[in-house]
């Protein structure tokens, strides 16, 4: 009962999470006339991405442990894709700390950058999805 109660919140973070990348697809645009609250917004924005990861990741590995699950390779995948995806957005805040706000045509590579990473996490995280709920129906044996 327990483990079903984690896996559930976990399913429910992962979803959050997936609404929260795409929301962040609008950064770049709301702060279009602002390179300083670009700044500022992908810091907050880099910020809860981490808190949510995380808080799926912690809530997956206790499902591994409590629920004795495991080390499927699904599981092993979706560790893989967070690190990855933490690399990502680590990377991607320090290029936005990091670069020169003032020169309007580095503000528009940025903001590029920005989008074009959201939807490479958005379908990393999408692709998770399907291919768990695949396998909760037994359609692949992975």
């Amino acid at each position: 009962m327990v483990v079903t109660e984690i896996l559930a919140i976990h399913s429910i973070l992962v979803k959050v999470f997936l609404g929260f990348l795409v929301v962040g697809l609008f950064i770049p645009f709301m702060t279009a006339k602002n390179p300083q609250g670009f700044k500022k917004a992908s810091f907050i924005y880099t910020m809860i991405f981490q808190a949510i990861a995380s808080m799926i990741a912690f809530a997956g590995l206790v499902a591994v442990f409590t629920g004795d699950l495991g080390w499927s390779t699904t599981t092993i995948i979706m560790v893989a894709v967070w690190a990855i995806m933490m690399y990502i957005e680590i990377k991607k805040y320090k290029l936005i700390k990091l670069a020169n706000s003032q020169n309007t045509d580095t503000v528009k590579v940025l903001k590029s950058a920005f989008i074009k990473i959201s939807i490479i996490q958005i379908s990393l995280v999408a692709i998770m999805v399907v291919l768990m709920i695949l396998k909760a129906k037994g359609i692949i044996a992975i």
